[in-house]
């Protein structure tokens, strides 16, 4: 297959979305959305099934993850998460079903396509993931260096700044991994994978290994970064605690099978036994849990009201 010739990007990084494809002349156009999809849907998983050899990962997962929400997809070890999670950034191919983005099925893409296709995601790991021999900057300028070469030095080195002054990581580009502390280095990562404006934020086990306060912190930041860049957050999770408090919608996935979903409240009132299982397990009250502080979206990254929303400086 020849290479196709390297064109150049939209300003923000984005190719056509929203259930719309570019038309002759500039125009948009409606695309004809697979059936199931709903109006709100951003992501549209429709009952995909994975197996490697023969072993049977996935059976039959359906999920509408609608756009600028948080969506938390939790459950235990070897609930098949992370086997979701490469399906959802195209890692890996579903043996059947359809991932869709906007009306795009993932799975009919070509690997140019899907190189484009994984730019509108950004992905947060599960400890930051950073370069220890690279400096802050480095780390964080890592995407445009790879993927918007037609920048110039000033413009990477502007956006970059910007970007961790905004995250309340002033004056520590300079700074290497180490010198931070675990926090810091949640907020380079996200820094990170905010460098090319993706439509959707996927989390993988953002407050693993925290302690109660940090992880507070990081839903905060999840948070504040949804509504602020308006993106739509997936988050990859085994803390019920902090899913109570970020997520507009929960799936709870069990032995490869989503076996329960809807708001945190849902699944914790309603009459599904597997759910109230795993909550209790998690020792969780979610009477006693305070939710984060919600404002509405609106234009500007300002908040009901007018309020703008400003990040926190990050804690020494």
């Amino acid at each position: 297959m020849s290479r196709r010739p390297p064109s150049q990007p939209p300003r923000n990084g984005r190719p056509p979305g929203n259930g719309t494809e570019a038309a002759p002349g500039g125009a948009q156009q409606a695309r004809e959305m697979p059936p199931g999809w709903l109006p709100e849907d951003h992501l549209f998983v429709d009952d995909i099934k994975k197996s490697f050899g023969p072993t049977k990962v996935l059976h039959g997962i359906t999920m509408h993850l609608r756009r600028t929400e948080t969506a938390v997809i939790i459950g235990g070890s070897g609930a098949g998460k992370t086997t979701l999670l490469r399906l959802l950034i195209g890692l890996e191919r579903p043996s059947s079903g359809h991932i869709w983005v906007d009306g795009v099925d993932m799975g009919a893409l070509d690997d140019y396509e899907m190189n484009r296709m994984r730019q509108r995601f950004g992905m947060v790991f599960q400890y930051a993931a950073l370069l220890d021999s690279l400096t802050i900057f480095d780390n964080v300028a890592f995407p445009l260096r790879e993927h918007r070469k037609h920048m110039s030095k000033k413009d990477v080195r502007d956006k970059v700044v910007g970007m961790l002054n905004s995250l309340g990581l002033e004056n520590k580009e300079d700074r290497m991994p180490s010198e931070l502390s675990g926090g810091q280095r949640k907020r380079v990562g996200l820094a990170r994978a905010l460098m090319l404006e993706p439509e959707i934020l996927i989390y993988d086990e953002p407050t693993s290994g925290l302690d109660p306060l940090t992880s507070r912190m990081v839903d905060d930041l999840i948070e504040e970064t949804r509504a602020r860049y308006k993106v739509t957050s997936v988050v990859i999770s085994h803390d019920m605690a902090s899913t109570f408090r970020i997520a507009h919608q929960a799936f709870l996935v069990i032995q490869g099978r989503v076996v329960a979903s809807g708001t945190p409240d849902e699944l914790a009132s309603g009459d599904n036994e597997q759910a109230r299982q795993f909550i209790a397990a998690a020792g969780v009250a979610p009477d006693h849990i305070s939710r984060v502080n919600r404002p509405a979206l609106a234009d500007s990254g300002k908040g009901d009201g007018g309020q703008v929303i400003e990040f926190r400086k990050a804690a020494e």
